[in-house]
């Protein structure tokens, strides 16, 4: 053996070298990497054909490996890590030669492109990062960073530390919109840090906020690392649940996890919501107490002028932006709770089921039976057979499983859920809580205007209410429930109209409303479960464009009427979708559907007409060509990088690194050892990796054993996540840290930066440990909102 060591060893060796140095020469990351398998392929190939490299590997057919195999230990669990004294046998690291390892690598390289590149299953969710990317460049291109610091530096300025922590506010608020890090942190850097240097913040305070904001768009959703991470996770999930349902003598991972083994990107912005407001509001308080602590370095200063104000007073602001709001949502959620509120649908399956379905399969063999009571408690088990014998008693009594209910049936059960129904819709209690909230606001900035409209509105409030208690039953028809809510709405959409003109006059919500409209749009379609990641991303995208062609038009003092009927009849479009079935292959089509189907399909007209205006208008403002291109330069770099490492990725499991990577983390008996020995590789990674090559090389290796065990694949690729976040960050290889480096003044010096950053990097790892002492602030939504 060379240098006495084995020949994976030296193979994993001189592949990672071959990166590194590909990285480092200057050349395009994705060509690099490409480059660097290339190179590192044909080194071993070389050294195995001149009998350098020599693999020792176990002896399968000696007596004390068959000993172990005879005792029940799976042979995938045995390995020279664990089991160091198995009799070896030494042979070249190329079984079958090179030749035909490159053959196989050619093979699995085409299979490989088309399965995740391609045409395969996770191509639909790639296709997010298209549509999320030219998202937020039209949102960069559209100067929204710009109106929010200035604005937030208005109403936070005055604060200990307030600049800092509007800079953390705008981060988040970016990270929601945008989610492009480069363009994030230069837009800050050029905007704020003038200012922040200007009122006397020290440059490493100054630096160290704008470069760890800037990377909040790595995990706030939309994130594209998420979705990266989620087109991945998804499938090693799956394929290690199922090897280790295998092992453990079960037919599937169904029959030993008792539900499927999915995970959805839609899942995992869920669960990073939480933790990524988390983490931006542990770096405001990070800038507040730092300003409490050394107000020298992060002084107050003094309230710009702004023409927003009510000049009411600080309590007419607590009252109606603050205690009036927590009272709506308040009793709203109320409503919910008792029952007055909540689902009214009146579905009756046309089959009824025999007896309760148990939890767990329980015709299962006698170590999968063992495995199943360790992992679910005797208690879940127990009662699962008791479940399965009543059943099956049922069944020998019935003849089957499931019978047909008669019509008379159905229809007596439907009439049961009506009665039972609560008096007021789950979607109407939404919209008119929101309402709410639009008319309280509204008063809030402009107090001493006339007040009938809101009045008027607030009545329409109400009488929708009591429409929909007394006068709409649960299961009625579209048609008939809107034509009953027809005059509250009207009244509604006149106070509306009123409030919307005068929160235009408020400055801060004039800048905020547009944007964080189209972020719930967004997040709200995934996270309510309407639709997946990557048609709500064509949405965003399509808004973005609208948003920003409507901002072109005011900047010329031109009318932007015709995109806010766009808007408008998109989200007609949306309503009539939501409430009514538009299909028109099915038999029976009531005459309201077809009203709906009509009105939807001049709905959908004007909205594509309306971006086709805007994308005409941002191409007249020469606004439309950057645009496409930096969202082409960032997406081809995406994908090229995703083709590269798949290269690099074959070349490791070509000559058994990748096993023996995994081999030696199932040597651990502790299942936290060996995700914290793969997060604090990634953590060290990332001084000098890209996340990108981490997402497509790393975790590749790493992830059928992290994803193999018993910890929510939600909060291990949320953790990952976080852990990837600080790529970004970490000297000296940072992106954000060049980013900023490129648009700071002389007198910030990249020690500034440095030193700047180091705070927020150890403020990540305290939100790591934090979240894995408490997976629940991952877990909870989710968990809330349904997986």
């Amino acid at each position: 053996m060379l240098f006495g060591l084995d020949g994976v060893e030296l193979g994993l060796i001189i592949t990672f070298t071959s990166l590194f140095i590909g990285i480092m020469s200057g050349f395009p990351v994705a060509f690099a990497i490409g480059g660097a398998g290339t190179l590192a392929f044909g080194i071993l190939a070389v050294l195995d054909t001149s009998g350098y490299l020599i693999h020792a590997a176990v002896d399968q057919r000696s007596d004390v490996y068959l000993a172990l195999v005879n005792d029940g230990v799976a042979r995938e669990a045995i390995s020279l890590f664990r089991y160091p004294d198995l009799p070896t046998i030494d042979g070249p690291l190329f079984e079958g030669g090179w030749e035909q390892a490159l053959n196989r690598k050619i093979s699995f390289v085409v299979n490989r492109m088309n399965e995740r590149v391609f045409a395969g299953q996770s191509i639909e969710t790639l296709l997010a990062v298209l549509m999320f990317v030219l998202m937020g460049v039209t949102l960069e291109r559209s100067k929204i960073a710009e109106d929010l610091l200035t604005t937030m530096a208005r109403v936070f300025g005055p604060l200990p530390g307030g600049l800092a922590v509007s800079v953390v506010i705008v981060g988040a608020f970016l990270a929601a919109s945008t989610g492009i890090v480069g363009a994030t942190v230069v837009t800050m850097g050029l905007l704020s840090l003038p200012t922040m240097l200007r009122n006397g913040y020290s440059p490493e305070l100054a630096t160290g906020v704008i470069a760890a904001s800037g990377t909040l768009g790595q995990i706030i959703p939309p994130s594209i690392v998420i979705v990266l991470l989620g087109s991945l996770a998804g499938d090693l999930y799956a394929a290690a649940q199922e090897n280790r349902a295998s092992m453990l003598g079960c037919r599937d991972a169904l029959t030993y996890l008792g539900k499927p083994a999915a995970l959805s990107t839609g899942v995992l912005f869920k669960a990073a919501l939480l933790p990524g407001i988390f983490l931006a509001f542990l770096y405001g308080l990070y800038a507040f107490l730092y300003a409490m602590w050394k107000p020298h370095n992060a002084p107050p200063i003094p309230a710009l002028e702004s023409s927003s104000g009510h000049g009411e007073g600080g309590r007419h602001s607590l009252t109606w932006f603050l205690f009036a709001p927590v009272l709506i949502i308040g009793v709203a959620i109320g409503m919910n709770m008792v029952g007055f509120s909540g689902s009214q649908s009146t579905f009756v399956s046309s089959t009824v089921e025999l007896g309760e379905r148990p939890e767990l399969r329980t015709n299962v063999s006698e170590q999968c039976q063992v495995a199943m009571i360790e992992k679910h408690g005797q208690d879940m088990w127990d009662e699962s057979v008791i479940m399965r014998a009543e059943l099956e008693a049922l069944k020998a009594e019935a003849g089957d499983v499931s019978t047909d209910r008669t019509a008379e049936e159905v229809a007596a059960l439907t009439l049961a859920k009506i009665d039972n129904a609560p008096p007021l819709g789950t979607g109407l209690a939404m919209i008119l809580t929101l309402v709410a909230l639009t008319f309280t606001i509204a008063f809030g900035v402009a107090p001493r205007e006339n007040k009938l409209p809101l009045i008027i509105g607030s009545l329409g409030v109400l009488s929708a209410i009591l429409v929909d208690v007394y006068f709409i039953k649960a299961g009625a028809l579209p048609g008939g429930s809107w034509a009953k809510l027809a005059v509250p709405f009207l009244l509604i959409a006149y106070g509306m109209m009123k409030s919307g003109k005068r929160l235009g006059q408020n400055e801060m919500l004039r800048v905020v409303f547009p944007p964080l409209v189209l972020i719930v749009a967004v997040l709200g379609s995934i996270l309510g479960g309407i639709t997946n990641p990557t048609p709500a991303a064509a949405l965003g995208a399509a808004g973005a464009i609208m948003l920003a062609a409507y901002r072109k038009l005011k900047d010329e003092n031109a009318s932007g009427k015709f995109i806010l009927q766009a808007s408008f009849a998109l989200l007609v479009m949306l309503l009539i979708g939501v409430n009514f079935d538009l299909r028109t292959g099915i038999e029976n089509i009531s005459w309201q559907s077809w009203i709906a189907i009509v009105v939807a399909q001049f709905a959908y007209l004007v909205a594509f007409a309306g971006l086709i205006f805007a994308c005409i208008t941002l191409l007249r403002t020469a606004v439309l060509t950057p645009v496409v291109r930096e969202t082409a330069k960032v997406t081809s770099m995406v994908f090229a990088i995703l083709i590269g490492s798949q290269m690099l990725n074959l070349v490791i499991i070509s000559f058994g690194g990748e096993d023996y990577i995994q081999d030696f983390l199932k040597s651990f008996d502790d299942e936290w050892k060996v995700f914290l020995i793969v997060m604090i590789v990634l953590f060290f990674l990332g001084f000098v990796l890209d996340f990108l090559e981490i997402i497509y090389i790393v975790i590749p290796i790493v992830g059928p054993v992290i994803y193999g065990g018993s910890y929510d694949p939600k909060w291990v690729t949320i953790l990952i996540a976080i852990n990837l976040q600080t790529s970004f960050l970490t000297p000296p290889f940072g992106f954000a840290l060049f980013y900023l480096r490129g648009v700071a003044p002389p007198s910030v010096t990249t020690g500034h930066i440095y030193r700047g950053v180091v705070p927020f990097v150890l403020i990540q790892v305290v939100a790591l440990a934090i979240l894995w002492a408490f997976p629940a602030i991952v877990t909870i939504v989710p968990n809330l909102l349904g997986n």
